[in-house]
């Protein structure tokens, strides 16, 4: 038998958005200002994301919710794939992604599912880069990491394939 040990990584907490550099805290607001946009009629659960590329353009996204799930889209993908049709050349570099539900108020930043991780992953793979990733509710506490790495240390790799 062999162990395997992964680096872990680390997630910078800030105690609120008002704490975060002034690039990051922008994209946080464009992130938030689109909130209205979500098409969440069955969740209530309102996600919006911005996608900072390069060359400073910013691509924005909402969840897209349809009654015949799985066939919604999630806020990320939204972003990362409008991004990858209109400048299929300039690489991603920050993305920040916050919730809002009226359900109650979202007061711990939640994380990209499995699928979004996996797509940011292909794009960090894509242009070698890795990805500043913002992550806040409605208040209260922001996250900030390093790669998608942070979030899915096991992350499917094309290397798996022989």
């Amino acid at each position: 038998m062999k162990e395997i040990k992964k680096k872990t990584s680390e997630i910078s907490v800030y105690n609120s958005e008002n704490e975060l550099e002034d690039n990051l805290f922008v994209l946080l607001q464009k992130a938030k200002n689109i909130l209205s946009q979500s098409y969440s009629p069955y969740s209530k659960f309102r996600v919006g994301c911005a996608l900072q590329l390069t060359d400073g353009t910013i691509i924005t996204g909402t969840n897209q919710e349809n009654i015949a799930y799985p066939s919604g889209l999630c806020a990320e993908r939204v972003a990362i794939f409008s991004a990858g049709n209109s400048h299929p050349h300039t690489p991603p570099e920050i993305i920040a992604i916050t919730a809002a539900s009226e359900k109650g108020k979202v007061l711990h930043p939640p994380t990209s599912c499995g699928a979004c991780l996996q797509v940011m992953d292909e794009y960090e793979r894509r242009f070698g880069v890795e990805l500043t990733i913002i992550l806040s509710g409605e208040s209260g506490e922001v996250y900030v990491a390093q790669g998608v790495k942070t979030f899915m240390p096991w992350r499917f790799d094309s290397d798996l394939v022989g």
